[in-house]
């Protein structure tokens, strides 16, 4: 992903979005991973290499890859809006830094958990992280809360911090997936509960690139645990690749919209998305050093 300005030193990295659809589940993860600068002929041709055809794309859903300096790797699966459950909230976390910048070494606004947010967090319905009502936490400590235990209720509090109520905040998510030309996408909700949430593989990936230019989004997503503020949980990365082959993030997220069980649709979806990134980080030095 690209980082914005250009730095000396900063190596070049890989980004992958998976959305795995099995049965009636819906499963996603979005996966990152670092890797040497591309050089040489060919780097940075928009061109899909030809041995991308031979990949172990997954069977199902629809997925979607892009190497930076080198280009697309294709799409495979219809591109069909597909419910993407909770990775909507690297949507969510897009607008909130885009509209409350955060600098790697800031802690950032303050935002005080009302008593809706510390009371969804004893949901036994949905993914949540604990929050204790009134009490202050920083606009970093919410995004860590949101991506790494995928927080429902920190999205739905960090949209009501920022623009007063879910609704309003889904139309400033919705214009942002505009800007970015996610013309496929539809947002309903910060937190992707909802499952009239939709968007596809391709388009996500646009979303990709933008949110990783972020330098404090970058290292939240990599962080492998925090200590929850006020209870002393601790709250691990649900992104069970992380630190795998190189993978530095992104974020992952399930729903059983007629029931079924979302932990062999996740299961299959992190086996498939291991499978394609080792077949990418293994393809890429031999394309990197073809004439």
């Amino acid at each position: 992903m690209s980082a914005g300005p250009r730095r000396p030193s900063r190596s070049r990295s890989a980004a992958l979005y998976l959305s795995a659809a099995l049965l009636a589940s819906t499963a996603a993860g979005w996966y990152t991973f670092g890797g040497e600068e591309p050089s040489g002929p060919g780097a940075g041709s928009a061109a899909v290499p030809s041995w991308s055809a031979d990949l172990p794309w997954p069977a199902e859903g629809q997925s979607s890859a892009e190497v930076e300096g080198l280009g697309s790797l294709g799409t495979r699966g219809e591109q069909t809006p597909v419910p993407i459950a909770s990775i909507t909230k690297v949507m969510t976390a897009y607008v909130i830094l885009t509209h409350h910048p955060l600098s790697a070494d800031e802690q950032g606004t303050e935002v005080t958990a009302d008593r809706q947010a510390a009371d969804e967090s004893y949901s036994l319905s949905e993914s949540t992280a604990p929050l204790v009502a009134d009490r202050h936490y920083t606009q970093r400590q919410l995004l860590e809360l949101m991506m790494l235990p995928s927080g429902n209720n920190v999205a739905r509090l960090l949209a009501r911090w920022d623009a007063g109520s879910q609704e309003e905040f889904a139309k400033k998510m919705n214009k942002a997936a505009s800007e970015l030309g996610m013309d496929r996408t539809i947002y309903t909700g910060a937190s992707g509960i909802e499952a009239s949430t939709k968007s596809t593989a391709a388009d996500q990936l646009k979303l990709a690139r933008a949110v990783m230019k972020n330098e404090a989004f970058r290292q939240i997503v990599a962080t492998p645990s925090v200590t929850a503020p006020g209870t002393g949980a601790q709250i691990r990365n649900s992104n069970r690749l992380l630190g795998q082959d190189g993978v530095i993030g992104l974020k992952t997220g399930s729903s059983t919209p007629a029931g079924t069980n979302p932990t062999r649709a996740m299961t299959a979806a992190f086996d498939a998305s291991h499978t394609l990134i080792t077949a990418i980080r293994d393809a890429l030095p031999q394309t990197l050093a073809a004439p």
